[in-house]
């Protein structure tokens, strides 16, 4: 069986998961061949990987050498994990020379740069897959499947919470993307998912989006109004708060960015309290679909536990999905070993909020009856094995619709794009005036 030659572009903590992939359960359909990283630490902690797997040592290159590294290492597919603002120019020059592309998301962050993919997408007929994991995890699966069978009628009206503890959430404040011009902000980089999910779910897309919202809890100016005092640039030192960050106490974290500071000047650990936060942590948007459905929707990045709520109204009844992925973040246990809860599971479990999930429907004038949901273990629910499936060894038939290409990635960032545009101007922002003509076709 011939192999399907992979470029990594960003070798960054999260590259992991697929380095993993290659390495092991899809170890027969893919090779690693290349990595493109402009820090050589980071580089050369993923290249020792392989080696100690006693895989072929890959090309290792600057990103200005991307379209050489297509050419000659014959790569087919370029898996990008790289910043988010990144991800465009990366998207656009891969399909240019010639390969395919897996990314993370988001696809990018702002309307400009995704009109150039769609641009690159037409031009040059190739594809971008969308690594949209929650749409695998078995129960958001199960809500679309009671969705699409038609057991609560036509959807008229989402209600959808996400709430980030002060472990996970917290962390979006301490690295690149607490500037928005990197990350397009959490209504970017971490909505798009919650975003996707919905126009999955109920199979529309977005028209108009009324966003509200500001930087509330973290940076500088809330410290100064509840009275912190002084508080040292970064987590990196000895005696730190619960708010701190110390690479020193994870061995990945201490490999892959404080042993690569000196190559880049990148802090992984700064304060979030500090100054140059641009981003938002309270978010409330009303958004309209093209089906006639409305969504309100809410993200707090300072919650005392993290999880999610949805509850979809239909013409026939109602279905609930709740979800606890870390019941508490607790003064004595320190930082979790995992700071995102729903990649490997937490240990935040209290008897008053235990973690767990559970989806009810309950059609009109009829009790309410629970829904099984199986197979739940793993990163992000159990979807990430699932969709590396997919990924490495293709989608097969799919009743659901999971797999996700570029579509569907400028559609889950048409919702953020045009509510960090609303944020600005106070006003409600119509989806097909954002410029990307797939947007503007219903």
């Amino acid at each position: 069986m011939t192999k399907t030659r992979y470029a990594l572009a960003g070798a960054g903590v999260r590259a992991q998961m697929y380095v993993g992939a290659i390495l092991g359960a899809h170890s027969e359909r893919a090779e690693l061949v290349a990595i493109v990283e402009p820090n050589p630490v980071r580089a050369a902690y993923h290249a020792a990987w392989i080696n100690d797997e006693g895989a072929p040592a890959p090309r290792l290159a600057a990103p200005e050498e991307l379209e050489s590294v297509i050419r000659d290492e014959h790569v087919d597919r370029v898996i990008i994990c790289a910043r988010d603002d990144l991800h465009a120019e990366l998207i656009v020059r891969s399909l240019e020379a010639g390969a395919d592309v897996v990314v993370e998301k988001p696809l990018t962050i702002d309307a400009a740069s995704a009109a150039r993919i769609e641009d690159a997408v037409a031009r040059t007929g190739r594809q971008v897959v969308l690594t949209f994991n929650y749409r695998y995890s078995p129960r958001n699966s199960a809500l679309r499947q009671v969705i699409q069978d038609g057991t609560i009628g036509e959807v008229t009206s989402i209600d959808f919470s996400w709430m980030l503890d002060t472990n996970h959430g917290a962390d979006y404040f301490r690295r690149w993307h607490r500037e928005k011009k990197n990350s397009g902000g959490l209504l970017v980089h971490k909505s798009s998912h919650h975003f996707d999910l919905v126009n999955w779910w109920i199979r529309s897309q977005p028209t108009r989006v009324f966003a509200s919202g500001g930087l509330r809890f973290y940076g500088a100016d809330n410290a100064t109004a509840r009275g912190l005092g002084a508080r040292p640039a970064r987590g990196t030192h000895d005696d730190g708060d619960l708010f701190e960050l110390d690479l020193r106490t994870d061995e990945t974290l201490t490999a892959l960015y404080l042993d690569a500071e000196e190559h880049d000047g990148y802090r992984r650990d700064l304060d979030v309290f500090s100054e140059g936060i641009t981003i938002e942590d309270n978010l409330a948007l009303v958004v309209d679909y093209a089906s006639g459905a409305t969504m309100s929707y809410s993200l707090n990045a300072h919650s005392p536990w993290e999880g999610y709520r949805v509850a979809v109204n239909g013409t026939l009844g109602r279905a609930e999905l709740e979800v606890i992925e870390r019941g508490a973040v607790l003064a004595g246990e320190g930082l979790h070993p995992h700071i995102d809860p729903s990649l490997a599971g937490a240990d935040g479990t209290t008897a008053v909020r235990p973690e767990g999930e559970r989806l009810l429907v309950q059609r009109h004038w009829e009790e309410a009856y629970e829904v099984p949901i199986h197979g739940s273990d793993g990163g992000h629910g159990g979807g990430d094995e699932l969709l590396l499936s997919d990924v490495f060894e293709g989608p097969g038939d799919d009743p659901l619709a999971r797999p996700a290409d570029w579509s569907d990635g400028i559609r889950s960032i048409a919702v953020g794009i045009a509510g960090n545009r609303s944020l600005e101007t106070g006003l409600p922002v119509k989806v097909d005036e954002l410029g990307i003509a797939l947007l503007a076709r219903r």
